[in-house]
């Protein structure tokens, strides 16, 4: 629903540009169907013939248009220059091809049927799936979740670029570590047994990592289900 703002000069806007408040502030919706130099014309033309009354902080939203760095900028120049409205924000509903790759790489399962032996290292972007075992002295280090489907008793390095609500599950969990994000868990100096169907987490309360039984991951991560249907 369009919303009157206090910002008299763009409440009847229409056509190629539309002004509506929303729970994130105003946004300025762009037509995505016309050129991009009718879409200048107009808001220039708007932009001159109507003046806000006080700073303004407003969000740009191009919808099915993708919008070059270039023309980023002459949106944000030509705002700058005949207003004073100031652009906070500028957002679409597409993205870039590379983007589009590396969302794919960070939200898919990769599973690997093997065992990581001593000395060996496995990376991979996204969750990370081992059907086998992590022995001590092998590593896996993921930017998504680690799930083994094996005897963890080596490393696991999970959230590497800092996501402290990825978890660590294992079949059987006796690790030599467990780092979640920059969170690191070791294991006791004195010989301890392992513990079957465990995962580790990131308690928000102690901020430590904690194991806790496996029917318990749904409660503590209720978002897993999304990594579940995504194939796993």
């Amino acid at each position: 629903m369009e919303q009157n703002w206090g910002v008299p000069f763009m409440t009847e806007w229409n056509h190629y540009v539309t002004m509506k408040g929303t729970n994130n502030g105003i946004v300025v919706y762009l037509d995505d169907q016309c050129s991009f130099d009718h879409l200048l014309s107009e808001l220039e033309n708007k932009l001159k013939t109507n003046k806000a009354s006080g700073a303004t902080e407003i969000t740009i939203h191009s919808q099915y248009r993708y919008l070059s760095e270039d023309q980023r900028q002459v949106l944000i120049q030509l705002i700058d220059e005949h207003s004073d409205l100031t652009v906070k924000n500028i957002e679409s509903y597409v993205i870039t091809r590379e983007k589009a790759y590396d969302l794919y790489e960070n939200t898919t399962v990769k599973t690997e049927m093997k065992t990581i032996r001593s000395g060996q290292v496995h990376e991979v972007k996204g969750d990370a799936l081992i059907i086998g075992d992590i022995n001590p002295g092998g590593t896996v280090m993921a930017t998504g979740n680690i799930f083994v489907l094996g005897k963890l008793r080596g490393i696991a390095h999970a959230g590497v670029d800092g996501d402290e609500n990825c978890v660590v599950a294992a079949s059987y969990m006796h690790p030599n570590q467990i780092r979640i994000a920059s969170k690191i868990s070791r294991a006791p100096d004195y010989d301890v047994e392992g513990s079957p169907r465990e995962f580790a987490f990131i308690n928000p309360d102690s901020e430590q990592i904690e194991l806790e039984q496996l029917q318990h991951i749904q409660k503590l991560r209720p978002r897993l289900l999304d990594v579940f249907e995504r194939g796993l």
